[in-house]
């Protein structure tokens, strides 16, 4: 009798994608990573008539990249993220090693100076801000956080006794801590009541779990329904986890204050392109300009170099770097 092929047969291999998609969850990259990547990589292989990335090199990457530049006219941070991606591909998941493909020049954004308010300005725009979206701009500027840090704000991450804001996972997956601006606490503490009791309604319909980082869901068990988990900033609405299936109560998302806070700018008649991140670079400015040392703030913002906070300093200084024209010591 014959033997069915089938059932000598392994495991079928997964297909790319889903090999991708595999990879980039065991290192914990966020889901919007994970969908930039995967985009990329399709748009990749249907570039080049669906050829398997395995069968392609050097010549088609950099000739990808190139139209990207040339004919999609794509700015440089879209033409890295691209690059990132597919060098995630190889490396990671097809592992091959492919040097040629980290000699790729990333492409130069150019250099500009971030978009800041003066405090007046700021005074106006969160004078236009109600509610809990004049609590999350409030916070942005009063501790320098990334909007999604503070969306994703848990109860166990403030410490009302110290005055602290820890900051789970930030950019580069590190951890640091902020000042909590002591006329935000009752505020935030009223919206902290609000988020349990909402967590409570949900228990009671048989829901209430959040989503956990990493490992923790299965180390323990319980603890996804417990309220020092759950997000001080919870959507309204319950939603459908697309990693997991499970139904749950996802944090804010950053397009309701990203919305806000563009109308506020609007009504408050500044004339600059603010958005959330502007927040941000404001903190780190008038940090400076009050005399604060610049190691701090590096330590305040989460940047590895310190170079990096040193864009604030040219902020700071006056046309021609703080130099008096010497038409302004005429004396008339």
């Amino acid at each position: 009798m014959s033997e069915n092929p089938s059932s000598s047969a392994g495991p079928a291999t997964p297909r790319l994608l889903d090999q991708v998609r595999d990879k980039i969850r065991i290192k914990h990259y966020s889901m919007r990573t994970e969908q930039a990547y995967l985009d990329w990589i399709r748009r990749f292989i249907r570039h080049f008539d669906k050829r398997h990335p395995r069968d392609m090199g050097a010549a088609q990457v950099e000739g990808f990249l190139t139209h990207l530049a040339v004919e999609g006219n794509v700015a440089a941070a879209t033409q890295n993220q691209a690059k990132s991606a597919l060098l995630f591909l190889y490396r990671e998941v097809l592992e091959i090693d492919l040097p040629w493909l980290e000699g790729i020049t990333q492409a130069k954004a150019p250099k500009r100076l971030p978009v800041v308010l003066t405090v007046r300005e700021v005074e106006l725009l969160l004078s236009q801000l109600e509610g809990l979206h004049g609590l999350v701009a409030s916070l942005l500027y009063g501790t320098g956080m990334r909007l999604m840090e503070c969306l994703r704000l848990r109860v166990k991450d403030v410490d009302f006794q110290r005055n602290e804001i820890l900051i789970r996972d930030g950019k580069g997956f590190k951890d640091r801590v902020t000042m909590l601006p002591t006329r935000l606490a009752p505020q935030l503490r009223e919206q902290m009541r609000w988020a349990e009791s909402l967590h409570q309604r949900d228990l009671g319909t048989g829901h209430g779990e959040v989503d956990l980082p990493y490992a923790l869901a299965r180390k323990y068990p319980g603890a996804a329904k417990e309220w020092k988990w759950q997000y001080i900033f919870p959507s309204e609405k319950l939603s459908v986890d697309p990693r997991s299936g499970a139904v749950r109560r996802h944090h804010l998302q950053d397009q309701v204050i990203q919305r806000a806070l563009k109308h506020a700018v609007h009504e408050a008649g500044i004339n600059k392109p603010a958005t959330p991140h502007t927040l941000r670079h404001s903190f780190a400015t008038h940090l400076l300009d009050g005399g604060y040392d610049i190691r701090t703030v590096q330590e305040l913002l989460g940047h590895s170099d310190v170079s990096t906070t040193m864009i604030y300093t040219h902020v700071l200084n006056k046309g021609g770097r703080g130099v008096v024209s010497p038409l302004d010591r005429i004396v008339h």
